[in-house]
């Protein structure tokens, strides 16, 4: 009881500014979450925490010995981990740097963006499968990718059936590389993605199907790929392959993957909140 008043009493005494601050701190720590969810970051991280949970115990402890060989590797490590992983940390800085205002006051907006581009995407897809078009789709997530727009070209152009099709048509100068979505638009084709090297993979899988397994393995993205010998539609997520999708199927495993994060953030967006609330009570005083 003593504490739940001492606690109380801390509470009354915090001004706005406190819980601004509070507030934009656990907002900072949830982005940051969020954008280290990868598989090769998440190692790193774990890495980085267990190392130092030892650390702190090695003091507790009076393990002088012990804390002065992990202390020297820390102060090593640290720099070793800034040197090694520059790539991903400057994605994370770009990623920060990308969060608009207005995307966190009409969250609604872009999930509905999302979800007509998967439409797009799935009805291309089918298309493609039932004509036997080689496709290779890959959805950026928290990672931005921009390195991989390097070896393609860059597109830069509003998501549709038809330039979906247009890019992979046999003939097209683009078709055999990856196409890469982004914040809603085609942001490049003709894209060069990494092999992967997992002995998981079925024999008769062909560079296609390795390349959008690589790429789930070395970042976050969504690959959508369109054989070209069957026409089977699959996708890899987290290094794994789910393969012989019907097209519904598609639209369902890309909306799960795609539009969970946004429709969670969706409603948990305070201002989604005051506008649900404030609808409500127009509803109630109508229907007096």
């Amino acid at each position: 009881m003593e504490y739940l008043q001492d606690l109380l009493k801390q509470l009354s005494a915090m001004s706005l500014s406190d819980y601004l601050d509070i507030a934009i701190v656990a907002y900072i720590i949830y982005r940051v979450i969020r954008m280290i969810r990868s598989t090769t970051t998440m190692r790193i991280a774990g890495v980085v925490v267990a190392m130092l949970v030892v650390a702190w115990c090695t003091q507790l402890w009076d393990l002088h010995t012990l804390s002065f060989l992990l202390n020297q590797v820390l102060a090593v490590g640290m720099l070793s981990l800034v040197i090694l992983f520059q790539p991903e940390l400057r994605r994370m800085m770009d990623h920060l740097g990308s969060v608009s205002i207005k995307q966190l006051i009409r969250p609604e907006k872009k999930l509905a963006e999302m979800e007509l581009i998967i439409a797009q995407t799935a009805m291309a897809c089918e298309v493609m499968s039932r004509e036997k078009i080689g496709a290779l789709i890959v959805f950026a997530r928290n990672q931005r990718l921009e390195e991989y727009f390097k070896t393609g070209t860059v597109i830069d152009g509003k998501v549709s059936e038809q330039l979906i099709r247009n890019i992979f048509f046999p003939k097209a100068a683009l078709h055999d590389g990856a196409m890469i979505i982004r914040d809603g638009t085609i942001a490049a084709a003709g894209c060069v993605l990494p092999l992967s090297e997992s002995h998981r993979l079925s024999a008769d899988l062909g560079t296609r199907h390795r390349a959008g397994v690589g790429m789930s393995e070395a970042s976050d993205a969504v690959v959508v790929i369109v054989s070209e010998e069957t026409g089977t539609i699959s996708v890899a997520v987290g290094g794994m392959l789910k393969r012989h999708l019907a097209p519904q199927t598609l639209e369902r495993l890309l909306r799960q993957e795609l539009c969970k994060d946004d429709q969670k953030d969706q409603e948990q967006s305070p201002l989604i909140r005051l506008k649900q609330m404030l609808t409500h009570k127009e509803e109630k005083h109508d229907e007096k």
